[in-house]
């Protein structure tokens, strides 16, 4: 049951991130609004693709939650330099683009910049695509007393069952201690 679901769920995220890519076709290039369009449309359709996978995949039964390494160390950095040569590309010249030229020339990638700009497409739908991989499932939270979270048991790889610890032995005799009582305080006397 599990592999139809994730299969049937994939295929529609791929024909729902078709049509968008369809929908991206047909939005005129030749203005930056036309232009970001176009490439918002292509990153929402890797969005869909990385939500397929999460919704396919429904095996936690929780709601889906950002998570902040991925976000922090994966999106942000995916967005900055993809970004970077989306707006390098752009059509029609403004503060942004100029800036971004300039300063891809100053440090000297304006030629990687504008061979990636060929490939914006792909750039747009990466963006989507590794945002949509910040979110993931987390179980329904399980609270014990007091509103604390319970614990789960930890069970080893491979499946076995962590090992019990030893039985201890119980007397019926009087037990004899002879230590000493623990104090806080100031140190005192010892009575016998």
């Amino acid at each position: 049951m599990y592999g139809l679901t994730r299969g049937t769920i994939t295929l529609l995220g791929a024909g729902v991130a078709g049509l968008l890519v369809w929908l991206a076709t047909q939005v005129n290039e030749s203005t930056n609004g036309g232009y970001w369009g176009i490439y918002g449309l292509l990153a929402g359709a890797g969005l869909v693709m990385a939500f397929s996978q999460i919704l396919g995949g429904w095996t936690k039964w929780g709601w889906p939650r950002l998570s902040l390494n991925v976000f922090l160390l994966a999106f942000v950095p995916v967005l900055v330099a993809a970004g970077w040569v989306l707006i390098s590309g752009q059509p029609d010249p403004n503060w942004f683009r100029d800036h971004v030229r300039s300063w891809s020339d100053d440090i000297s990638i304006g030629g990687l910049v504008r061979d990636l700009t060929q490939y914006s497409a792909v750039l747009g739908f990466g963006i989507g695509l590794v945002f949509g991989f910040t979110f993931d499932t987390s179980a329904p939270a399980a609270y014990g007393p007091f509103g604390r979270r319970r614990r789960a048991a930890v069970i080893p790889a491979g499946g076995a069952a962590p090992p019990l610890p030893p039985p201890v032995e119980r007397s019926d005799d009087g037990v004899v201690d002879d230590r000493e009582a623990v104090t806080t305080g100031a140190p005192s006397e010892r009575r016998d």
